[in-house]
């Protein structure tokens, strides 16, 4: 190939993606402006700061393969040039990932009511975060949820290395499944990953685990391995009780083959284990109630004499550690909080029966539903729900109905200040 007709090839793939990287720079070709306006004022800028940036260094990159081919006078000056063209593809497309991936997130506040609700699952999981790490002098990350099918929630935590492979996210993003739109308990099991992330808690609940559950035995090695899942669940529990554990049942339930799944090296604990310790969890905090029904109507309805051998023998033996797991989560003082236990920093018994039933009182008299006391109460709201809902199913119309009319509130405000 003579050189005339290499630079011509490298000179249109230059030209191409140069195009292509202008085109990036353009954030509403990936989520609409009022979807952008939406965000309230601090998350929005700081997403978008973040996304220009990424785009810049893109940028930055291809006017120097523009520069270098006018430089080029050689064939290997142009094979050379040809080569890093390639290798620059692929970071656009990984630039293109990361503008995808959170223009899909913004854009799901498709319409005023849901970008409302979306809105006030931010202010729930910022506040949800600001709980445990605000007295532990840590920085609360802005949070950013939106929906998406499937059955259970999932975090790309703050902090967390990107596509792109040149920057750190810049906040949390959450992803809310619409069929728990109006229970959102699993926000908390979110925000506790990022929490841990943010404090180091796994690694010496984990040893904890190993320690305290018979060092070496098969039970300290399965719990160690499954304490990111664990520390989340506990992290959830604490902010919405036995809604949290309702919640989780629900995911939960399936066939045996499920309940009793044992995949090696997946970090969830068995499922079947799972709920009984939030269950145990609540009879820990609150003594008889609800949950211990939860619990009887679990183990009759999944026997344990169908799982496979080897997982009723883990789970027998574990189920006899139960408390002392409970134990290790709560009320362990740990040095990632600072020697102080879980339930010092988030307390349990302020989501437990007594406390919503006062709080269920005081909106049913009218209480002034004031900005400030929805931004402090915001997760209590959601853990009242979420409870009626797992002990008064037939009420289900009204306390969605009056979850949303706070939420849309809620998310009005956050969504003014954008």
């Amino acid at each position: 190939m003579t050189t005339s007709a290499l630079r011509a090839q490298v000179a249109r793939q230059v030209a191409h993606w140069r195009a292509a990287t202008a085109g990036l720079a353009d954030l509403e070709g990936f989520a609409s402006a009022p979807a952008w306006a939406s965000l309230e004022r601090y998350l929005g800028l700081a997403l978008r700061r973040h996304l220009d940036d990424a785009v810049g260094r893109l940028a930055h990159e291809s006017d120097a393969l523009a520069e270098d081919l006018r430089a080029a006078r050689t064939a290997t000056d142009l094979e050379r040039l040809r080569r890093r063209v390639v290798a620059f593809r692929r970071r656009y497309l990984r630039t293109e990932t990361l503008l995808d991936f959170y223009g899909d997130a913004v854009n799901t506040r498709t319409n005023p009511r849901l970008a409302a609700l979306l809105s006030a699952c931010d202010v729930i999981a910022t506040q949800s975060m600001a709980a445990a790490l605000r007295p532990l002098d840590l920085d609360v990350p802005p949070a950013l949820t939106y929906y998406d099918k499937g059955i259970g929630a999932a975090i790309t935590r703050y902090g967390l290395r990107l596509w792109d492979e040149g920057s750190l996210s810049p906040v949390a993003t959450i992803k809310m499944t619409r069929h728990n739109m109006r229970r959102g308990t699993a926000l908390t099991h979110e925000t506790g990953h990022q929490v841990d992330a943010l404090t180091r808690w796994t690694p010496e609940l984990a040893a904890a685990f190993a320690r305290e559950l018979g060092p070496g035995s098969p039970v300290a090695a399965a719990w160690a391995g499954w304490t990111s899942e664990v520390s989340a669940d506990a992290f959830a529990f604490a902010h919405t009780g036995f809604a949290a554990v309702a919640a989780l049942y629900d995911v939960l339930a399936g066939e045996e083959n499920s309940v009793f799944a044992f995949p090696i090296g997946d970090p969830h604990p068995v499922p079947y284990l799972r709920v009984l310790l939030g269950a145990r969890m609540c009879g820990r905090a609150y003594g008889p109630g609800p949950w211990d029904d939860l619990a009887l109507a679990w183990v009759r309805t999944h026997p344990l004499d169908r799982a496979p051998a080897a997982v009723r023998e883990l789970v027998e033996a574990s189920l006899e550690r139960l408390d002392t797991i409970v134990d290790l989560c709560l009320y362990t003082p740990m040095r990632a909080f600072a020697g102080r236990p879980l339930a010092t920093l988030v307390d349990p018994l302020a989501v437990g029966p007594e406390r919503l039933d006062r709080l269920e009182r005081d909106v049913a008299r009218g209480m002034d539903l004031s900005t400030h006391w929805l931004w402090q109460e915001c997760t209590r709201l959601m853990a009242l729900t979420g409870s009626r809902l797992a002990t008064a199913p037939e009420r289900a119309p009204e306390l969605a109905a009056r979850q949303e009319a706070w939420m849309v509130r809620l998310g009005s405000t956050a969504a003014a200040a954008a």
